[in-house]
C-alpha cells in the first residue's frame, strides 16, 4: 500500500498531518483558542481563511506523501515554514509564553521530513 516507507516515518506523518488538520479546522470554526491569539498576535482576520487553507492543504499532503514521496516532502517542507513563520509573528508580537505552541506544531513536520530520507 505505501511505499517504503519505516513504520516511524508512517507515525509520525500521519500524527503530523493531524495536528495540521486540526489546527486548520480550529480557524476554520473560529475556535476561541486559535483565533484570539491571531488577532492579540496583529495578524488581519482577512488572512485567517488562507491560514487555515495552508495548514489543510499540508495535512492533506503529508497524507499524500505516503503514496507520492515528493508531495510528502514538499508538504512537509511547507508546513515547516509555515508554523516558523508562526513562531516568527508570535516573537514579533512580544508573546514569549505562546512561542511552543507553533514549535509544537512544526515538530512532526520536521521528523517527517528527516524520516523521509
Amino acid at each position: 500500500m505505501f511505499t517504503d516507507h519505516s513504520t516511524a516515518y508512517v507515525v509520525v506523518t500521519v500524527v503530523g498531518a493531524v495536528m495540521a488538520g486540526f489546527s486548520a479546522a480550529s480557524i476554520f470554526l473560529g475556535a476561541e483558542w486559535t483565533v484570539k491569539p491571531l488577532a492579540d498576535y496583529g495578524v488581519p482576520r482577512s488572512w485567517w481563511p488562507w491560514l487555515g487553507a495552508a495548514k489543510a492543504a499540508g495535512a492533506a499532503g503529508l497524507l499524500a506523501g505516503l503514496f507520492v514521496p515528493v508531495v510528502g516532502v514538499l508538504a512537509a517542507i511547507g508546513l515547516v515554514l509555515y508554523f516558523l513563520g508562526a513562531a516568527g509573528t508570535v516573537l514579533r508580537a512580544r508573546w514569549f509564553a505562546h512561542l511552543p505552541f507553533p514549535l509544537v506544531y512544526a515538530a512532526p513536520a520536521v521528523a517527517s521530513l528527516v524520516l523521509a530520507f
